[in-house]
């Protein structure tokens, strides 16, 4: 079976993305408002939460401990994202920024070095998954939409 590991160019695409956008904006673009219930420093700090959560769970597989069925995401996470959402808006906005890069930084590291068999798809009941980009980019997307969209 191959070593296909394309995960690792689109995470780079989508963490340079988000290297622009923090690299650009300043105080005010980062408290705009992306919807009702995120700013755009508020969706960089979700996109942090997810990777971290990747990077404990890598953390887990290197020390060899199994899986357990509290490791997999859940279907509905809409709890998670709410119940963290005070906590993550009360990070100063370019604080904010500055996290999601670094974590995501490090999360692209690390999952560039996990083996391919111990994620998911190839290991269907791993937590773990080498592509980080479509979370990303989904926000992304979100966020460049409504920064387009202030006056």
């Amino acid at each position: 079976m191959s070593e296909d590991r394309s995960y690792i160019e689109e995470n780079t695409r989508e963490r340079e993305r988000l290297r622009a956008l923090v690299e650009r904006l300043d105080e005010g673009e980062l408290s705009a408002p992306v919807n009702e219930y995120w700013t755009v420093a508020a969706v960089f700090g979700h996109i942090a939460f997810w990777d971290a959560r990747m990077l404990a769970l890598a953390d887990k597989l290197e020390r060899g401990e199994p899986f357990s069925s509290s490791d997999t995401e859940p279907e509905d996470v809409d709890w998670i994202n709410d119940a963290s959402r005070p906590l993550i808006h009360a990070i100063p906005p370019l604080e904010a920024a500055r996290l999601a890069l670094s974590i995501a930084e490090e999360t692209d590291a690390r999952v560039a070095t996990l083996p391919v068999d111990k994620l998911w798809p190839r290991d269907p009941d791993s937590p773990l998954y080498g592509l980080r980009a479509s979370h990303r980019g989904e926000h992304l997307d979100d966020v460049e939409a409504a920064l387009r969209a202030q006056p």
